[in-house]
Protein backbone atom coordinates (compact mmCIF):
# COMPACT_ATOMS: atom_id res chain seq x y z
CA UNK A 1 0.00 0.00 0.00
CA UNK A 2 2.85 2.40 0.89
CA UNK A 3 4.43 1.78 -2.52
CA UNK A 4 1.13 2.50 -4.28
CA UNK A 5 0.60 5.73 -2.31
CA UNK A 6 4.15 6.82 -3.11
CA UNK A 7 3.51 6.13 -6.79
CA UNK A 8 0.29 8.15 -6.75
CA UNK A 9 2.07 11.01 -4.98
CA UNK A 10 4.81 10.99 -7.59
CA UNK A 11 2.27 10.96 -10.39
CA UNK A 12 0.40 13.87 -8.80
CA UNK A 13 3.60 15.90 -8.59
CA UNK A 14 4.42 15.02 -12.21
CA UNK A 15 1.04 16.06 -13.58
CA UNK A 16 1.00 19.24 -11.51
CA UNK A 17 4.46 20.17 -12.75
CA UNK A 18 3.52 19.27 -16.32
CA UNK A 19 0.39 21.43 -16.14
CA UNK A 20 2.35 24.34 -14.67
CA UNK A 21 5.07 24.03 -17.31
CA UNK A 22 2.43 24.01 -20.04
CA UNK A 23 0.81 27.12 -18.59
CA UNK A 24 4.10 29.01 -18.54
CA UNK A 25 5.70 27.61 -21.69
CA UNK A 26 7.16 30.67 -23.45
CA UNK A 27 6.26 29.24 -26.85
CA UNK A 28 2.58 29.78 -26.00
CA UNK A 29 2.77 33.58 -25.80
CA UNK A 30 4.89 36.50 -27.01
CA UNK A 31 7.18 38.70 -24.96
CA UNK A 32 8.34 42.04 -26.34
CA UNK A 33 10.82 43.72 -23.95
CA UNK A 34 11.07 47.48 -24.18
CA UNK A 35 13.50 48.57 -26.86
CA UNK A 36 16.95 49.19 -25.42
CA UNK A 37 17.26 52.61 -23.85
CA UNK A 38 13.53 53.39 -23.92
CA UNK A 39 12.11 51.55 -20.91
CA UNK A 40 9.25 53.20 -19.06
CA UNK A 41 9.52 50.65 -16.27
CA UNK A 42 5.95 49.53 -16.94
CA UNK A 43 4.64 46.09 -17.88
CA UNK A 44 1.58 45.53 -20.06
CA UNK A 45 -0.18 42.22 -20.69
CA UNK A 46 -2.34 42.10 -23.83
CA UNK A 47 -4.98 39.36 -23.58
CA UNK A 48 -6.47 38.12 -26.86
CA UNK A 49 -8.97 35.44 -27.71
CA UNK A 50 -12.02 36.17 -29.87
CA UNK A 51 -13.65 34.40 -32.77
CA UNK A 52 -14.62 37.45 -34.80
CA UNK A 53 -12.45 40.56 -34.66
CA UNK A 54 -8.98 39.02 -35.10
CA UNK A 55 -7.31 39.96 -31.83
CA UNK A 56 -4.64 37.39 -32.68
CA UNK A 57 -3.58 39.82 -35.44
CA UNK A 58 -4.10 43.16 -33.68
CA UNK A 59 -2.56 42.55 -30.26
CA UNK A 60 0.91 41.50 -31.49
CA UNK A 61 0.95 44.68 -33.58
CA UNK A 62 0.04 46.78 -30.53
CA UNK A 63 2.58 44.92 -28.40
CA UNK A 64 5.32 45.73 -30.89
CA UNK A 65 4.24 49.36 -31.06
CA UNK A 66 4.09 49.78 -27.28
CA UNK A 67 7.45 48.09 -26.72
CA UNK A 68 9.51 49.35 -29.65
CA UNK A 69 8.14 52.89 -29.96
CA UNK A 70 7.11 53.64 -26.38
CA UNK A 71 9.26 51.65 -23.97
CA UNK A 72 6.67 49.35 -22.40
CA UNK A 73 7.47 45.73 -21.58
CA UNK A 74 4.71 43.76 -23.31
CA UNK A 75 3.42 40.20 -23.13
CA UNK A 76 0.81 39.09 -25.66
CA UNK A 77 -1.48 36.13 -24.91
CA UNK A 78 -3.58 34.05 -27.30
CA UNK A 79 -6.34 31.45 -27.35
CA UNK A 80 -4.32 28.26 -27.67
CA UNK A 81 -5.21 24.69 -28.57
CA UNK A 82 -3.83 22.83 -25.57
CA UNK A 83 -3.04 19.70 -27.60
CA UNK A 84 -1.08 21.34 -30.41
CA UNK A 85 0.13 24.64 -28.94
CA UNK A 86 -1.26 26.47 -31.96
CA UNK A 87 -3.52 29.52 -32.03
CA UNK A 88 -7.22 28.75 -32.23
CA UNK A 89 -9.52 31.73 -31.55
CA UNK A 90 -12.51 29.37 -31.52
CA UNK A 91 -11.12 27.66 -28.40
CA UNK A 92 -12.90 29.52 -25.60
CA UNK A 93 -11.31 27.64 -22.73
CA UNK A 94 -7.57 28.27 -22.75
CA UNK A 95 -5.41 31.42 -22.63
CA UNK A 96 -2.04 30.34 -21.20
CA UNK A 97 0.34 32.85 -19.67
CA UNK A 98 -2.11 34.87 -17.57
CA UNK A 99 0.30 34.61 -14.65
CA UNK A 100 2.14 37.47 -16.41
CA UNK A 101 -0.55 39.70 -14.88
CA UNK A 102 0.81 39.02 -11.39
CA UNK A 103 3.38 41.83 -11.73
CA UNK A 104 1.83 43.79 -14.60
CA UNK A 105 0.94 47.48 -14.50
CA UNK A 106 -1.81 47.38 -17.16
CA UNK A 107 -4.03 44.81 -18.88
CA UNK A 108 -5.30 45.33 -22.42
CA UNK A 109 -8.08 42.84 -23.14
CA UNK A 110 -9.83 41.99 -26.39
CA UNK A 111 -11.54 38.67 -25.66
CA UNK A 112 -15.06 37.52 -26.51
CA UNK A 113 -17.25 35.16 -24.48
CA UNK A 114 -14.37 33.18 -22.99
CA UNK A 115 -14.99 30.42 -20.43
CA UNK A 116 -11.60 29.97 -18.82
CA UNK A 117 -10.63 27.59 -16.01
CA UNK A 118 -10.58 29.00 -12.50
CA UNK A 119 -6.78 28.78 -12.25
CA UNK A 120 -6.43 31.10 -15.25
CA UNK A 121 -9.20 33.49 -14.18
CA UNK A 122 -7.59 33.77 -10.73
CA UNK A 123 -4.70 35.77 -12.19
CA UNK A 124 -7.13 38.30 -13.67
CA UNK A 125 -9.02 38.39 -10.38
CA UNK A 126 -5.82 39.07 -8.42
CA UNK A 127 -4.94 41.87 -10.86
CA UNK A 128 -8.37 43.46 -10.40
CA UNK A 129 -8.26 43.09 -6.62
CA UNK A 130 -5.15 45.27 -6.69
CA UNK A 131 -7.18 47.96 -8.47
CA UNK A 132 -4.85 47.95 -11.47
CA UNK A 133 -5.92 49.60 -14.74
CA UNK A 134 -7.62 47.92 -17.69
CA UNK A 135 -8.07 48.83 -21.35
CA UNK A 136 -10.97 47.04 -23.04
CA UNK A 137 -11.26 46.80 -26.83
CA UNK A 138 -14.46 46.04 -28.79
CA UNK A 139 -15.77 42.69 -27.48
CA UNK A 140 -14.21 43.17 -24.05
CA UNK A 141 -17.67 44.41 -23.05
CA UNK A 142 -18.57 40.72 -23.29
CA UNK A 143 -15.13 39.31 -22.54
CA UNK A 144 -16.37 36.28 -20.60
CA UNK A 145 -19.47 34.15 -20.22
CA UNK A 146 -20.66 31.33 -18.00
CA UNK A 147 -21.37 31.01 -14.28
CA UNK A 148 -17.80 31.25 -12.94
CA UNK A 149 -17.19 33.79 -10.15
CA UNK A 150 -14.22 35.35 -8.42
CA UNK A 151 -15.21 36.68 -5.00
CA UNK A 152 -17.91 39.30 -5.74
CA UNK A 153 -17.37 39.33 -9.51
CA UNK A 154 -19.37 37.11 -11.83
CA UNK A 155 -17.14 36.80 -14.89
CA UNK A 156 -20.16 37.16 -17.15
CA UNK A 157 -20.50 40.71 -15.78
CA UNK A 158 -16.87 41.67 -16.37
CA UNK A 159 -17.78 44.21 -19.05
CA UNK A 160 -20.51 45.87 -17.03
CA UNK A 161 -18.64 45.92 -13.72
CA UNK A 162 -15.07 46.57 -14.85
CA UNK A 163 -15.57 48.56 -18.07
CA UNK A 164 -18.98 50.09 -17.49
CA UNK A 165 -20.87 48.37 -20.30
CA UNK A 166 -21.95 44.90 -21.45
CA UNK A 167 -23.02 43.54 -24.82
CA UNK A 168 -26.15 45.41 -25.94
CA UNK A 169 -26.53 45.32 -29.74
CA UNK A 170 -25.20 46.49 -33.07
CA UNK A 171 -26.39 50.07 -33.28
CA UNK A 172 -25.03 50.44 -36.81
CA UNK A 173 -25.58 47.91 -39.59
CA UNK A 174 -22.95 45.19 -39.25
CA UNK A 175 -20.44 45.12 -42.16
CA UNK A 176 -22.31 47.95 -43.90
CA UNK A 177 -21.96 51.09 -41.79
CA UNK A 178 -18.78 52.36 -40.16
CA UNK A 179 -18.09 54.49 -37.09
CA UNK A 180 -16.63 57.99 -37.15
CA UNK A 181 -15.27 59.15 -33.79
CA UNK A 182 -16.59 62.51 -32.60
CA UNK A 183 -15.04 64.09 -29.48
CA UNK A 184 -17.34 64.76 -26.56
CA UNK A 185 -17.11 68.58 -26.29
CA UNK A 186 -16.79 68.66 -22.49
CA UNK A 187 -13.82 66.26 -22.58
CA UNK A 188 -12.21 67.12 -25.91
CA UNK A 189 -9.00 68.25 -24.16
CA UNK A 190 -8.50 65.02 -22.25
CA UNK A 191 -4.89 63.89 -22.93
CA UNK A 192 -6.09 60.49 -24.16
CA UNK A 193 -7.35 62.37 -27.22
CA UNK A 194 -3.98 64.00 -27.96
CA UNK A 195 -3.38 63.78 -31.72
CA UNK A 196 -6.62 61.84 -32.30
CA UNK A 197 -8.11 63.76 -35.20
CA UNK A 198 -9.85 61.35 -37.57
CA UNK A 199 -10.49 58.01 -35.90
CA UNK A 200 -12.61 55.83 -38.17
CA UNK A 201 -13.68 52.20 -37.71
CA UNK A 202 -14.91 49.68 -40.23
CA UNK A 203 -16.56 47.89 -37.34
CA UNK A 204 -19.97 49.39 -36.68
CA UNK A 205 -21.14 51.39 -33.68
CA UNK A 206 -22.20 49.30 -30.68
CA UNK A 207 -25.22 50.15 -28.56
CA UNK A 208 -24.16 51.61 -25.19
CA UNK A 209 -26.85 52.17 -22.55
CA UNK A 210 -25.38 51.51 -19.10
CA UNK A 211 -22.89 54.32 -18.57
CA UNK A 212 -23.64 56.74 -15.72
CA UNK A 213 -22.80 60.32 -14.85
CA UNK A 214 -19.73 58.96 -13.07
CA UNK A 215 -18.24 57.81 -16.40
CA UNK A 216 -16.23 60.15 -18.63
CA UNK A 217 -17.25 59.91 -22.28
CA UNK A 218 -14.34 60.87 -24.54
CA UNK A 219 -15.66 59.97 -27.98
CA UNK A 220 -19.03 59.27 -29.51
CA UNK A 221 -19.57 57.17 -32.60
CA UNK A 222 -21.35 58.61 -35.61
CA UNK A 223 -22.90 55.87 -37.73
CA UNK A 224 -21.65 56.45 -41.28
CA UNK A 225 -23.17 55.68 -44.65
CA UNK A 226 -20.54 53.10 -45.58
CA UNK A 227 -17.18 51.59 -44.63
CA UNK A 228 -15.35 54.26 -46.61
CA UNK A 229 -13.42 56.51 -44.16
CA UNK A 230 -14.61 59.48 -46.21
CA UNK A 231 -18.29 58.58 -45.85
CA UNK A 232 -20.62 60.98 -44.09
CA UNK A 233 -22.60 60.40 -40.92
CA UNK A 234 -26.12 59.33 -41.73
CA UNK A 235 -28.97 61.75 -41.06
CA UNK A 236 -31.85 61.00 -38.69
CA UNK A 237 -32.51 59.43 -35.32
CA UNK A 238 -29.71 56.86 -35.47
CA UNK A 239 -27.18 59.55 -34.56
CA UNK A 240 -29.45 61.48 -32.20
CA UNK A 241 -27.80 61.09 -29.80
CA UNK A 242 -24.63 59.37 -30.93
CA UNK A 243 -23.60 56.35 -28.87
CA UNK A 244 -20.50 56.58 -26.64
CA UNK A 245 -17.50 55.11 -28.47
CA UNK A 246 -14.73 55.55 -25.89
CA UNK A 247 -14.90 56.35 -22.18
CA UNK A 248 -13.24 56.15 -18.77
CA UNK A 249 -14.78 54.16 -15.93
CA UNK A 250 -13.99 53.56 -12.26
CA UNK A 251 -14.50 50.00 -11.04
CA UNK A 252 -14.66 48.35 -7.63
CA UNK A 253 -12.33 45.39 -7.11
CA UNK A 254 -13.93 41.93 -6.72
CA UNK A 255 -13.05 41.89 -3.01
CA UNK A 256 -14.62 45.34 -2.57
CA UNK A 257 -11.45 46.83 -1.08
CA UNK A 258 -10.03 48.91 -3.94
CA UNK A 259 -11.01 51.15 -6.79
CA UNK A 260 -9.49 50.83 -10.25
CA UNK A 261 -9.68 52.71 -13.52
CA UNK A 262 -10.51 51.45 -16.98
CA UNK A 263 -10.68 52.79 -20.50
CA UNK A 264 -13.00 51.14 -22.99
CA UNK A 265 -13.62 51.62 -26.67
CA UNK A 266 -16.12 49.66 -28.74
CA UNK A 267 -13.78 49.97 -31.71
CA UNK A 268 -10.74 47.74 -31.93
CA UNK A 269 -11.17 45.14 -34.66
CA UNK A 270 -7.83 44.31 -36.28
CA UNK A 271 -9.02 46.06 -39.44
CA UNK A 272 -9.97 49.17 -37.42
CA UNK A 273 -6.40 49.56 -36.22
CA UNK A 274 -5.14 50.29 -39.71
CA UNK A 275 -6.36 53.75 -38.74
CA UNK A 276 -3.41 55.59 -37.17
CA UNK A 277 -5.58 57.68 -34.87
CA UNK A 278 -7.22 54.60 -33.39
CA UNK A 279 -3.79 53.14 -32.68
CA UNK A 280 -2.87 56.46 -31.07
CA UNK A 281 -6.02 56.35 -28.93
CA UNK A 282 -4.93 53.01 -27.43
CA UNK A 283 -1.32 54.13 -26.96
CA UNK A 284 -2.47 57.34 -25.26
CA UNK A 285 -4.74 55.37 -22.93
CA UNK A 286 -1.81 53.12 -21.98
CA UNK A 287 0.26 56.16 -20.99
CA UNK A 288 -2.61 57.76 -19.11
CA UNK A 289 -3.63 54.68 -17.13
CA UNK A 290 -0.04 53.93 -16.09
CA UNK A 291 0.36 57.51 -14.78
CA UNK A 292 2.76 58.61 -17.52
CA UNK A 293 2.55 61.87 -19.43
CA UNK A 294 0.68 61.34 -22.70
CA UNK A 295 2.70 62.49 -25.74
CA UNK A 296 1.34 65.42 -27.74
CA UNK A 297 1.28 63.14 -30.78
CA UNK A 298 2.34 59.59 -30.03
CA UNK A 299 4.38 57.79 -32.66
CA UNK A 300 2.17 55.05 -34.09
CA UNK A 301 4.37 54.10 -37.03
CA UNK A 302 4.00 50.36 -37.53
CA UNK A 303 7.00 48.28 -36.46
CA UNK A 304 6.39 45.47 -38.97
CA UNK A 305 4.04 45.29 -41.97
CA UNK A 306 0.45 44.99 -40.78
CA UNK A 307 -2.09 43.47 -43.14
CA UNK A 308 -5.06 42.47 -40.99
CA UNK A 309 -7.98 40.51 -42.31
CA UNK A 310 -11.56 41.75 -42.06
CA UNK A 311 -13.66 40.66 -39.14
CA UNK A 312 -16.04 37.72 -39.26
CA UNK A 313 -16.52 34.26 -37.82
CA UNK A 314 -14.45 31.42 -39.27
CA UNK A 315 -16.25 28.18 -38.52
CA UNK A 316 -14.85 25.91 -41.24
CA UNK A 317 -13.77 22.68 -39.57
CA UNK A 318 -10.01 22.34 -39.44
CA UNK A 319 -9.31 25.94 -40.51
CA UNK A 320 -7.12 26.84 -37.55
CA UNK A 321 -5.48 23.45 -37.38
CA UNK A 322 -4.50 23.80 -41.02
CA UNK A 323 -3.03 27.27 -40.51
CA UNK A 324 -1.11 25.98 -37.48
CA UNK A 325 -0.21 29.51 -36.36
CA UNK A 326 2.00 29.85 -33.33
CA UNK A 327 2.66 32.98 -31.28
CA UNK A 328 6.21 33.12 -32.68
CA UNK A 329 4.72 33.69 -36.14
CA UNK A 330 3.79 37.20 -34.92
CA UNK A 331 7.22 37.95 -33.43
CA UNK A 332 9.42 40.93 -34.20
CA UNK A 333 10.40 41.08 -37.85
CA UNK A 334 7.46 38.90 -38.86
CA UNK A 335 4.09 39.61 -40.43
CA UNK A 336 1.29 37.26 -41.36
CA UNK A 337 -1.48 37.66 -43.89
CA UNK A 338 -4.80 35.86 -44.18
CA UNK A 339 -7.64 35.85 -46.62
CA UNK A 340 -10.69 37.84 -45.57
CA UNK A 341 -13.50 35.64 -44.21
CA UNK A 342 -16.35 34.60 -46.44
CA UNK A 343 -18.96 37.36 -46.70
CA UNK A 344 -16.49 40.24 -46.39
CA UNK A 345 -17.73 43.45 -48.07
CA UNK A 346 -15.56 45.91 -49.98
CA UNK A 347 -13.50 47.68 -47.33
CA UNK A 348 -9.94 48.44 -48.48
CA UNK A 349 -10.43 51.98 -49.71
Amino acid sequence: MKTILTLFSALAVFFTATHHASATNPSLFLHFPAKDGTSQGKKIVLVGGDEEYRSEESLPMLGKLLSQRHGFDCTVLFAIDAKTGTINPNNQNNIPGLEALDDADLMIIATRFRQLPDEQLAHIGKFLNAGKPVIGLRTATHAFTGSAKFENLSWGQFGLKILGEKWVNHHGIHKVQGALAVPEPANAKNPILNGVNHAFSVSDVYGVVNLTDNDTILLRGAVTESLDPKSEAIAGEKNQPMMPLAWLHTYTSPNGKNKGHSFCTTTGAAADLLNADLRRLVINAAYNLTNLEVPAEADVTLVDPYNPSFYGFIKAEGHWAKRALRPADFGLGKATEADDPEGTPKWKY
